[in-house]
């Protein structure tokens, strides 16, 4: 993969389907937390419905890297910049604070190397925003307690010998990892099952009871 030249966006097209209007709940908080008018990077992000949203909604320099070449596909034909990477692979290529934002959602736990993925999330971006699915949520331990076997929820939809995540944690865990790579933690939201805001941080309560989690993180504890 060749360095990436910061530049001008390209000219977008009208925006439909993806994006166009509302989006799940945690990429409406992941929004939320995008300042208007910066420069974003948003990696697997599949057919680039948060993205067409911020650039619809937040008038953002918005850039994509995603790994199947179906969302690439659909995303360019909505008329926004993606290109077809791994982000377990092709970061290294972006220079030192390339973006205000750089974000991961739903993905940390489908990559091989989370620790060196995490890095270059707040090396290339001011802030990094990372989402991903609470494996401490109560309907998982319950599942493991009652049955022995893998959960299958709405997180975590596919059985175990077909699902792409590899590096299942907890919110706790993720939040030991971060002190482990000091990086700093400015705001956490844990949602409920269906996207509802808990209105608490990253303690017990949001451990056992929140489906999936949103970080918003800076270089530096």
């Amino acid at each position: 993969m060749e360095a990436v030249v910061m530049g001008e966006t390209p000219a977008h097209t009208p925006l439909t389907g993806d994006g166009a209007g509302e989006i799940r709940p945690d990429l409406r908080i992941i929004a939320d937390m995008v300042a208007p008018g910066s420069r974003v990077l948003d990696i697997g992000c599949e057919r680039g419905e948060l993205l067409a949203y911020l650039v619809r909604h937040k008038n953002v320099d918005g850039r994509g890297i995603e790994l199947s070449m179906e969302g690439v596909s659909a995303g360019v034909s909505n008329g926004l910049s993606i290109i077809q990477g791994d982000a377990d692979t092709d970061l290294e290529f972006y220079p030192d604070d390339s973006f205000h934002y750089a974000i991961l959602s739903r993905t940390l736990q489908a990559v091989r190397d989370p620790l060196g993925v995490l890095r270059h999330l707040v090396r290339i971006g001011d802030r990094a925003i990372v989402s991903f699915p609470n494996f401490g949520y109560w309907r998982v331990r319950l599942k493991l307690l009652t049955t022995g076997r893998m959960p299958v929820t709405e997180m975590l939809s596919e059985p175990w010998y077909a699902t792409p995540n590899i590096h299942l944690c907890t919110i706790a865990d993720f939040v030991a990892l971060c002190r482990k790579l000091d990086i700093g933690i400015e705001r956490s939201i844990v949602l409920r099952r269906g996207g509802r805001d808990m209105r608490s941080g990253e303690g017990g309560r949001g451990n056992l009871f929140g489906e999936q989690a949103v970080f918003l993180l800076r270089r530096g504890a």
